[in-house]
């Protein structure tokens, strides 16, 4: 996963808590839902919103310290947005409406897991496109920009959070 330069990353946590580890768990978890929601609410220009989110995310013992999770879902957003969001907004399907990106469409097409939705995304499958750097044949891929591998596997990450979770809105969304 994509790792931010050293100057980039937040100062390490000092740890407050006191007590056993799932309390100290629980109120770093809390900590970082209200440092997420006041970045949301926030009306101050978006570099400092992503400080709070980057923040409150590398303060949590549970996230790899290379990619903290509303860093991750950002990127796969911004990444949907640019190379997906045509034909599949908001998990829809404009070219097949049996082939949507919802769990219960994605599970009847075969498609449950992170590496299937990566396979389809890179490869292209009947009327998807494929994007990765290496896709044959010619006529199953796009014949637009390719996308590289770390970009398609936040892609299908991406995509199988929104799945799982019914295609919430994510920062950014248009109504």
């Amino acid at each position: 996963m994509h790792q931010l330069p050293l100057a980039a990353r937040p100062p390490a946590p000092r740890s407050h808590c006191s007590g056993s580890r799932m309390a100290c768990l629980s109120s770093l978890k809390q900590a970082s839902a209200s440092l997420a929601v006041a970045a949301r609410r926030c009306a101050a220009a978006p570099l400092v919103a992503a400080s709070l989110l980057l923040a409150a995310a590398a303060a949590s013992p549970v996230m790899p310290a290379g990619t903290p999770q509303a860093f991750a879902q950002s990127q796969g957003a911004a990444l949907f947005r640019k190379a997906c969001i045509g034909c599949h907004d908001t998990g829809g399907n404009i070219l097949q409406p049996g082939a949507t990106l919802s769990m219960k469409d994605l599970e009847r097409n075969g498609v449950a897991t992170e590496e299937d939705i990566y396979n389809i995304t890179y490869y292209g499958k009947g009327r998807m496109p494929g994007y990765g750097e290496k896709c044959t044949p010619r006529g199953q891929c796009t014949f637009g920009p390719r996308l590289p591998e770390e970009d398609i596997k936040m892609l299908a990450a991406f995509v199988k959070s929104q799945a799982e979770n019914g295609w919430p809105k994510v920062d950014g969304d248009v109504e």
